[in-house]
């Protein structure tokens, strides 16, 4: 066998787009400034090491184990009245953006009102998802006050952008003649939906809904630093009072959490796939 015949084809490209990727990524680490060897720094070596060692053992008495246990049921209550209310709001905004359900839209070019009426919802729904969670808990924090109202607000309007956005790209996605023919003999908008879009789309909806809830089981921990409840502002009292054996045990609690939220993600999708 030549040596022609032996040489890689794709060498070339793949040694182009490496050194591509290698002269994009540099400048934009070094506008990051990201330095990871600042971690074995001696002066910040010393400091993680001794915070880590008061990590064990894990303070798992009755009274903490009761403290953490209702604050994992708010945490989770708090995801799931987010993500309900987010559905609410996203289900209505993600038909009305829908091209397939416009009936002006079956001569070829959609009238200029719902066009409109559409692209305003679009950008809504841009709006919505375009400010993180993080920041809507921050700013109902100081309207509602401390405490889980302000994380299920928070979930609620970021994840109704994205739940909205993504069920719109997923029900125009699809074989739209079931839709049209419904619409064009004079089906209503809602029945083709019911009977002709949902059922083509229900297990694609169904995926994604129950993967955003197991988002905002993530989110609504992460709220509770801000003032949200739940296990985050628990970590963060924790963390302040330098306890590292509380920190350890809700560091456990938050994973266990996000496994049984994966594990239940996955028989949900089975079983409503």
């Amino acid at each position: 066998m030549s040596h022609a015949a032996r040489r890689d084809p794709a060498f070339l490209p793949r040694l182009f787009y490496t050194l591509a990727a290698l002269v994009i990524l540099w400048p934009l680490l070094v506008l990051a400034e990201f330095k990871p060897w600042v971690l074995l720094d001696p002066s910040s070596l010393k400091p993680t090491l001794r915070f880590l060692g008061d990590f064990f053992p894990p303070k798992l008495d009755a009274e903490f184990a009761w403290l953490i246990a209702r604050e994992t049921w708010r945490t989770v209550a708090m995801a799931t009245a987010g993500l309900a209310l987010a559905f609410v709001f996203a289900v209505p905004l993600a038909l009305v953006s829908v091209r397939v359900l416009s009936i002006s839209s079956l001569s070829g070019r959609m009238g200029t009102g719902p066009a409109v009426t559409r692209q305003m919802v679009r950008w809504l729904l841009m709006v919505l998802r375009s400010v993180p969670e993080l920041i809507w808990a921050l700013v109902f924090v100081r309207v509602v006050g401390l405490g889980p109202t302000a994380g299920v607000l928070a979930i609620a309007l970021t994840y109704a952008g994205m739940l909205g956005k993504v069920y719109g790209d997923i029900l125009e996605s699809n074989d739209a003649q079931p839709t049209q023919a419904l619409l064009r003999n004079g089906s209503g908008r809602l029945q083709a939906f019911f009977y002709a879009l949902l059922p083509q789309n229900a297990s694609e909806l169904t995926s994604y809904t129950v993967y955003r809830w197991e988002c905002a089981i993530r989110s609504s921990a992460v709220l509770g630093f801000v003032g949200a409840g739940g296990l985050g502002q628990q970590m963060d009292s924790s963390m302040k009072m330098f306890n590292g054996s509380e920190v350890a045990t809700i560091l456990i609690v938050f994973m266990l959490l996000v496994a049984l939220a994966d594990r239940l993600s996955t028989w949900l999708r089975k079983v409503l796939a």
